[in-house]
């Protein structure tokens, strides 16, 4: 059996740029109908050029409003919402001694309350239906949190409890809810791909597999949730960082 996503309608939120951008590009390579939603007018340009996404649309996820208009266009034109992956994410960090309350509330905003925003807009279609499948960006920083970086972990940790609520009480609909935690993947917002050697061969002993992350191992997997194979998937919080941490130091294996 193949993954076949032909037919299937996707929003993906945060598609300009990224791991959204790649996940965006490989629906729609497997024959599914893509609608991107960035607030990044250069980048839904760019989708549109280059034919990565069906609609793409300007939306600020943490608007309602905004929203609820975007899904209200996605049931207009294409009259179903089959997946739904909130991608979009921020990061800030600093001590909490010293966090400034705005750039907290900021970060939630955006990584918590996004969520909940297009969760609540789909699920009416998702039911309407009577089958769908949420995938919720999470972050290995919700397994393990890093230090001057309590924001943007105890945000995902959100996003993984949220998951699992939906997870259940979605369930009678045919929707599956899941959560998927990226480990060391270089974009523009952690800076991976600027380390120095050292720093970053540090990083990579925590790895178990000994590389950086690639856009499109997280595009994989959101493919495998989004398809008939996953679904007796739900409520979980999938782990794909190349085994970070799998033991307590898994760089002892390349060290011999």
């Amino acid at each position: 059996m193949q993954i076949d996503l032909s037919g299937r309608v996707v929003l993906v939120t945060g598609a300009g740029r990224g791991i959204g951008r790649t996940i965006a590009q490989s629906f729609r390579r497997e024959g599914a109908t893509v609608v991107g939603l960035d607030r990044d007018p250069e980048a839904l340009a760019e989708l549109r050029e280059e034919s990565l996404a069906d609609l793409a649309l300007n939306c600020d996820i943490t608007d309602p409003v905004q929203v609820r208009e975007a899904i209200a266009m996605v049931d207009e034109q294409f009259g179903r919402l089959d997946v739904l992956i909130n991608n979009a994410g921020i990061n800030a960090e600093g001590p909490l001694e010293s966090f400034d309350p705005a750039l907290w509330d900021q970060v939630f905003a955006v990584n918590v309350r996004g969520v909940l925003n297009t969760c609540q807009a789909a699920i009416p279609l998702m039911k309407r239906q009577g089958a769908g499948r949420i995938i919720n960006a999470a972050s290995f920083a919700a397994i393990i949190p890093s230090v001057d970086a309590a924001a943007y972990g105890a945000s995902k940790a959100a996003v993984v409890q949220m998951t699992r609520v939906l997870a259940s009480e979605l369930g009678p609909w045919g929707i599956t809810v899941n959560a998927y935690a990226p480990g060391m993947i270089p974009t523009a917002m952690n800076g991976f791909a600027e380390l120095e050697d050292a720093a970053a061969s540090t990083k990579l002993d925590q790895l178990s597999i000994r590389r950086w992350g690639l856009p499109e191992d997280v595009a994989n997997l959101c493919l495998f949730l989004a398809g008939d194979l996953s679904g007796y998937i739900t409520g979980a919080l999938l782990d794909v960082s190349g085994g970070k941490f799998a033991t307590q130091d898994p760089g002892a294996a390349s060290r011999g």
